[in-house]
């Protein structure tokens, strides 16, 4: 027993020198000049709402547990949310929809997500994104999502014994397959992007892994009902019983 708590405690602590590598390429990057402009523009003018505090401004980690066996992948951080805030959907009204359903699936110690320090912890969760700087409209070129790629395939394959890949949205949901087509299998056929949509792939460290479709907790899907509360319970639910049955 004790081995295999120091065995645990040992991977996890490699998976954080990991992640802790990643995260520091990922916070210098300058690999789009558009996006660079954008992200550190906005963070130069920044909302009238916010004019008294000091925005990121930079490219944004993932955040959460390096030993995490549910992974969140969203689209991109939002231009006076995370580009602000510096840290994955934190700031503004997507940020509140996803830790509140987190906080009631008990994958986060609360709700409250008001930037880095508000002492929100995530429990067996990473979450990360297909884009690392928040890009103009929202919408990344394809050339701006190849750019960032490279992070999240590192950070999936620093992550051993992943169980549950929840996909926030179908540019999350196409990243992660293009991921799984170039490195990994797919146990079940690639289900077509919908909401509560399963597919059984193998990553390397993560043989029995589950990608799980979500719609997007955008204002545009919340506020007009193509998503509710309950269907993003369900999700995380559902990602609850995936990995359950490893402990």
């Amino acid at each position: 027993m004790q081995r295999r708590v120091r065995r645990a405690a040992n991977e996890n602590g490699m998976s954080q020198a990991r992640i802790d590598a990643i995260t520091a390429k990922v916070v210098a990057c300058r690999r789009c000049p558009e996006l660079v402009a954008y992200r550190e523009g906005v963070a130069r003018e920044k909302r009238r709402a916010y004019r008294d505090q000091e925005y990121w401004g930079k490219p944004v980690p993932a955040f959460g547990a390096a030993g995490a066996r549910v992974v969140l992948v969203g689209l991109a951080p939002g231009a006076h949310g995370s580009n602000r805030t510096g840290r994955m959907f934190t700031g503004d009204a997507s940020g509140e929809w996803l830790y509140r359903a987190l906080h009631r699936a008990g994958f986060a110690n609360q709700a409250l997500q008001v930037d880095r320090n508000d002492g929100l912890i995530l429990i067996d969760t990473l979450i990360t994104a297909a884009v690392r700087c928040a890009p103009p409209g929202n919408k990344p070129s394809p050339a701006e999502r190849d750019a960032c790629l490279p992070y999240l395939e590192q950070e999936l394959a620093a992550l051993d014994g992943v169980r549950v890949i929840v996909t926030l949205g179908k540019i999350a949901d196409d990243t992660v397959h293009r991921i799984v087509k170039a490195s990994g299998t797919y146990r079940t056929p690639r289900a077509a992007f919908k909401h509560g949509a399963e597919t059984e792939i193998a990553l390397p460290g993560s043989p029995l892994a589950t990608v799980l479709a979500s719609y997007h907790p955008s204002r545009q899907n919340t506020n007009t009902g193509v998503l509710t509360e309950a269907m993003l319970d369900a999700i995380f639910a559902r990602a609850r019983e995936l990995v359950q049955p490893a402990r």
